[in-house]
């Protein structure tokens, strides 16, 4: 698990790190949520994306039609267990599709 506070220092990490899950606040102190999300989907395309956040922004659902590989909406008052279920289940997940992908020469060299 790693722990950033930027949108800039998360795009990093996604260049050197392999994620099964993402857990994301929707309002970063810098930069954009969205951005991770659609950098994540595009260099680690099975990892899942959980989204946390204080805001009523998006609570329509809206944020499934933006991020192809969001998952997950919730509160970021959700007790820490439900959250690491949620993680859990979505990482899982994740595993079983980087799985898959490479049995199928994803990712491979040459």
């Amino acid at each position: 698990m790693r722990h950033v506070q930027t949108g800039q220092a998360a795009l990093a990490l996604l260049e050197v790190e392999h994620f099964d899950a993402i857990v994301l606040d929707l309002v970063l102190s810098e930069g954009s949520a969205l951005t991770v999300a659609d950098f994540a989907q595009f260099s680690q395309p099975a990892a899942n994306v959980v989204f946390v956040t204080d805001t009523t922004f998006f609570s329509d659902g809206s944020i499934f039609a933006l991020c192809a590989n969001a998952r997950a909406f919730v509160e970021t008052a959700t007790p820490p267990d439900d959250l690491a279920a949620i993680v859990h289940h979505y990482a899982q997940a994740a595993s079983r599709a980087y799985a898959a992908l490479r049995s199928q020469g994803w990712g491979s060299q040459g």
